[in-house]
């Protein structure tokens, strides 16, 4: 039996997991985190995603998680209402589509592996050697093993993929943006709904997943260039978004204040990991790692799903996975561009453009999917029996 080391235990590194363990494969995922992160900001699944988790046999859960969110209010600066419309009327879509917490996504995918995959938590590569008989692995707590192939599906700022193609820069496409999520606790009352407000340059957002105690919190905006030097220092990211948002008035002073005291903040960039391959000799990249494209597109987890089929199906034949998937992702990746994200207007004359724009879609019928999200139909591979 051939063995794959994962790096990565949150979308794709799970999804990959399953779908090797259907093709005989044993599996050790590692994970650098002591455990699964839970709850997290919802998240998309739809297109041809929506037939990969039907493949999994998890759509029935995954409907029962959704989110459901009903209504999505946008806020001048003053706090006073720009528009007000349902989600369908931004995003489009027949209904089909889910949105799950993040979390929640992972946890489900993690369920059906457990049981059958080795997890290794609070741990991490720290060095790989190839050679003809497989892949030697050093792990940050002094564990050496050989695997047959390893697999970077750790993220963004994937350590699989610094290690094997070298530093980030070169395949990170920034597109102007900053972010910080966190949670706090639901002192407006919110339910199944969003509060976005917005400055030129600026976002908060306050998103409430059915009528929890708690919301998600969310600060964006734009920046020359990205804060390579904060990626490693929570109290840099901190300060770098108080600063940011100190002379704000709505509910940013008590938003701030939230940020600063979380205990569970994610800070990052808007950014896309465009590579010419995803693999090289017996390391292979999927997900973030390999194609991030932006949360501006909405595809991140689609992509690491469809891209964990696609790779569990050709692990002899890594070519052969970045062919199948390629036209796929950079169709996806090609939604947006740099500055380019509604959502977060740059300046006066584009906010009040956009808030014109949302407000003629309160009374509109909901546009259809982007054909991007369906646009690659998924091959059959033989598969071994649940």
């Amino acid at each position: 039996m051939s063995s794959v080391l994962i790096s990565g235990a949150s979308i794709a590194g799970p999804a990959l997991a399953f779908w090797l363990r259907r093709h005989g494969v044993d599996v050790t995922v590692v994970e650098k985190s002591h455990t699964l992160r839970g709850g997290g900001y919802p998240i998309d699944i739809r297109g041809t995603a929506l037939d990969v988790v039907e493949r999994m046999g998890l759509l029935p859960r995954l409907r029962e998680a959704h989110v459901d969110t009903r209504r999505i209010t946008f806020l001048n600066a003053d706090g006073s209402q720009a528009a007000s419309i349902r989600p369908e009327s931004l995003i489009g879509g027949d209904g089909s589509d889910l949105e799950v917490r993040r979390g929640d996504l992972a946890e489900i995918l993690y369920g059906t592996v457990r049981d059958d995959v080795e997890f290794l938590f609070d741990n991490t590569i720290v060095s790989m050697s190839e050679h003809s008989g497989g892949v030697d692995v050093t792990f940050r707590s002094g564990l050496e093993r050989t695997y047959d192939h390893v697999i970077g599906a750790d993220g963004l700022h994937s350590a699989v993929r610094a290690l094997t193609f070298g530093p980030e820069e070169q395949f990170h496409r920034y597109l102007g943006y900053c972010f910080a999520g966190f949670t706090l606790p639901n002192h407006l009352g919110l339910q199944q709904e969003a509060l976005l407000w917005n400055e030129p340059g600026r976002a908060a957002a306050l998103y409430a997943v059915g009528s929890t105690e708690n919301v998600h919190g969310f600060l964006s905006f734009t920046r020359e260039e990205a804060p390579f030097g904060a990626f490693r220092d929570p109290q840099a990211q901190r300060d770098l978004v108080a600063s940011v948002f100190a002379d704000d008035g709505w509910e940013l002073p008590h938003l701030v204040k939230a940020m600063q005291a979380s205990d569970d903040l994610f800070f990052d960039t808007v950014s896309q990991i465009r590579m010419p391959r995803w693999s090289s000799g017996r390391v292979a990249l999927v997900g973030d790692a390999a194609y991030a494209p932006s949360f501006l597109t909405g595809q991140g987890s689609s992509l690491a799903l469809v891209g964990a089929y696609v790779l569990a199906g050709n692990m002899s034949d890594f070519g052969a996975y970045e062919r199948t998937i390629r036209p796929f992702v950079e169709a996806n990746q090609n939604l947006v561009d740099v500055g380019d994200a509604e959502l977060f207007p740059g300046t006066a004359e584009s906010l009040a453009a956009r808030n014109a724009n949302l407000r003629s879609r309160e009374t509109m019928p909901a546009p259809a999917s982007r054909p991007e999200h369906s646009a690659m139909t998924l091959p059959d591979f033989e598969l071994l029996s649940p």
